[in-house]
């Protein structure tokens, strides 16, 4: 029996979905690409934008075309979030939410065996438990994402996810520290601890487990060379915790904070919990404390009431912290949230024009970034060789800045001093100077 994946949002889902296809795995199935002819579809979907939703309704559709006699099953946050709408779509059998994803196995041969459409959708803000899903063979060999929480408590004014994935819950930190242990004995180098908030890591646990006690365990770990985190709030960096972070010798200087406005007025109306203030007072101090650090965030522009003065405010604070890179969306309203029933909804044809602005911005901003380490001699970890040259190599600095350089050698899963030399669209190209 052969079993497709189609992933759509997040690296949680990515996570989510590689445990999904190790559980299939052991049960004798094959894992085939999406595009192929399979038995069973697995579409883990998306919520966070309308696009989420009409790309979970599309690759339903287009899983069903490619063979009309397998079993289909939508799992993930659209299907939490509206278990009506998408048990209605053509050709769906199974509606999992994302509290059971890892019964997957169980509702696949239940509806073979029964040929009865299945939903089972638990409600998330009663079932408070860290779904495990562990992965004990990793298909990527060189970087290992590690989910430790989920859910989120904070009800940004524009958002769904809480709804979707329920309260704040962690992985018991025994099990994350043997997995990780697991993980340097299998020869992963890497580790991005992930989660829907991963700053609340702990907050649902009893003793002193908090995100840093983690990372700090992690740190003493062979083999594991390179910590980093996803995407976190700028409050998390007090200065108790950047003088933990200084001090650890393999936590990566790249923090990915969430912005979504550079203006207040418009935070506000986010139910962000800084101000754009705050937000530059943090980003300054992780660059006078870390050296080489690396900020990325995301910025939402056309937010409800987003004046052009409000807009001009965002803009003027993202073109004076200079940030390392900005991933730039356009609001889109999601039924059931504050923000989709707040006045002065933004035109698209001004949501277009402020999403260019701020692109051609990131454009700015990421070359002045990585013009910064030309000539500097750099540790690279390779992920992969490039498919249209068999002799170009892709990795990442620390700092997160990607790295392409020539080699007649493998040097895949490996790290090496390499000297950055040219920049190169969205990459600097790089010499290699020896092997670590």
């Amino acid at each position: 029996m052969k079993v497709a994946f189609i992933t759509l949002g997040c690296r949680v889902n990515s996570y989510e979905s590689e445990a999904m296809a190790e559980k299939f795995i052991k049960s004798g199935w094959e894992i085939v690409d999406n595009d192929e002819k399979a038995d069973a579809y697995v579409i883990n979907t998306c919520t966070v934008t309308n696009m989420g939703d009409r790309k979970s309704r599309q690759m339903i559709s287009r899983a069903r075309k490619a063979n009309k006699d397998a079993v289909i099953a939508a799992v993930g946050c659209y299907s939490q979030v509206e278990p009506e709408k998408v048990a209605e779509i053509e050709g769906v059998d199974i509606v999992l939410g994302t509290k059971n994803k890892g019964d997957i196995i169980h509702y696949v041969n239940k509806f073979i065996e029964e040929r009865n459409q299945i939903v089972n959708v638990k409600d998330v803000f009663t079932d408070k438990k860290f779904e495990d899903l562990n992965i004990d063979e990793y298909q990527d060999k060189t970087r290992a994402f590690l989910k430790i929480q989920d859910g989120c408590n904070r009800f940004c004014s524009y958002c769904l996810i809480p709804y979707a994935r329920g309260g704040v819950c962690s992985k018991n930190p025994e099990k994350v520290i043997g997995e990780i242990k697991r993980l340097a004995e299998h020869g992963f180098k890497e580790i991005i601890l992930s989660g829907i908030h991963i700053a609340s890591y702990g907050d649902d646990l009893k003793g002193d487990w908090n995100l840093i006690s983690i990372i700090e365990k992690a740190e003493q770990i062979d083999g594991i060379e390179r910590i980093r985190i996803g995407s976190i709030e700028p409050r998390f960096f007090d200065e108790d915790t950047i003088s933990k972070i200084k001090n650890m010798k393999k936590m990566c200087p790249h923090f990915h904070l969430s912005l979504q406005s550079g203006c207040t007025e418009t935070l506000e109306r986010m139910n962000r919990k800084y101000t754009a203030e705050e937000y530059k007072e943090i980003v300054y101090k992780l660059r006078e404390n870390i050296s080489d650090v690396s900020i990325t965030t995301d910025v939402i522009v056309g937010f409800p009431g987003e004046t052009d003065e409000e807009f001009e405010k965002t803009y003027d604070f993202l073109k004076e912290i200079e940030l390392a890179k900005m991933h730039v969306f356009k609001y889109s309203p999601r039924e059931g949230t504050k923000a989709a029933a707040m006045k002065n909804q933004i035109n698209g044809n001004v949501k277009d024009k402020r999403s260019a602005e701020l692109i051609e911005l990131d454009k700015i901003n990421e070359k002045k970034f990585m013009s910064k380490f030309l000539d500097r001699e750099m540790d690279v970890l390779f992920e992969k060789k490039l498919e249209e040259n068999e002799d170009l190599y892709e990795g990442y600095t620390p700092n997160y800045i990607k790295v392409v350089v020539k080699s007649s050698e493998d040097i895949s899963r490996k790290i090496l001093k390499v000297k950055l030399t040219e920049i190169q669209d969205e990459h600097l190209l790089g010499e290699l100077i020896l092997y670590k």
